[in-house]
């Protein structure tokens, strides 16, 4: 099997899985809307504690500490619900008669709160790192940034499976996650970039359709209902690429940790797709 067929087929087995359980896609609206009021909680704030210079907009010692608490609940807010997401489409894919729901993922993830709070700093922390690199050092650093990022991103992959589903601390969950990286390689990358490109592809053609009719149709209503159509597509492609990332990365997790191939998965050639290195 090639590797775009094996993409589409890892694409094509998530989908089965959610289709099977759409409840699963809960998790990344509730994410959301939660990443909105968190940023209204903390931004706002931020702006009024700013010093309003001759137009200019200068950040306060106060605007910095509110900055960097935005940026670390920001993170854990993703991962929390990202966390959940996962658990439940463990339950999904054990295949043992479970039912997934929205109450017993966030019980789950609340469960292991500190431990994803630490993995959010840590990500926040080399997420500024990265950023500063890129900043400091102009072009080189973008490269940098980007390879590091990318090594950073492969190696570390599987650890919030590993930290939910294990109960693992955020140093353990990172050293277990580079190990089943050097264990089972292939799709890894194949996989979730396929997600991507199918994302980019989806949203490509809803701004392609919306954008396209309302241009042709003319009239200054007509284009804004389109433009509003089209965000509207564009937040809806995102709910369904990152519900079908997260199922995708619980089942690369299994595969990995236990050698399981999990039944929706069954068409796909894991042993091929995930060569041991």
């Amino acid at each position: 099997m090639g590797r775009l067929a094996r993409s589409y087929a890892l694409f094509v087995a998530s989908v089965r899985v959610l289709r099977a359980h759409k409840g699963l896609a809960w998790f990344p609206v509730l994410a959301g809307i939660a990443g909105l009021l968190v940023a209204a909680a903390f931004l706002t704030p931020a702006f009024f504690t700013a010093h309003v210079q001759t137009g200019d907009v200068r950040p306060s010692a106060g605007t910095y500490v509110l900055l960097g608490a935005f940026y670390l609940v920001s993170a854990f807010t993703t991962i929390f619900f990202n966390a959940a997401l996962i658990s439940q489409a463990d339950l999904a894919l054990r295949g043992d008669g479970g039912v997934p729901g929205v109450g017993a993922g966030l019980a789950t993830a609340g469960r292991r709160w500190p431990a994803l709070l630490g993995w959010a700093g840590l990500t926040a922390t080399v997420s500024l790192v990265l950023r500063t690199i890129e900043e400091r050092l102009g072009f080189l650093g973008s490269i940098v940034s980007s390879l590091v990022g990318l090594a950073w991103r492969l190696t570390t992959f599987l650890v919030l499976p590993v930290v939910l589903l294990e109960g693992t601390g955020v140093r353990d969950g990172v050293k277990r996650s580079v190990e089943l990286f050097r264990r089972t390689w292939g799709e890894n990358v194949a996989g979730t970039a396929g997600l991507g490109l199918i994302g980019f592809l989806l949203t490509l053609a809803g701004y392609v359709v919306f954008l396209g009719a309302g241009f042709l149709l003319g009239g200054t209503a007509t284009v804004f209902v389109a433009v509003g159509l089209a965000i509207v597509w564009t937040l809806l492609v995102a709910v369904f690429t990152t519900t079908l990332s997260g199922i995708y990365q619980t089942a690369l997790y299994r595969y990995a940790a236990d050698g399981v191939v999990p039944g929706e998965f069954a068409s796909v050639d894991f042993a091929d797709a995930f060569r041991g290195r």
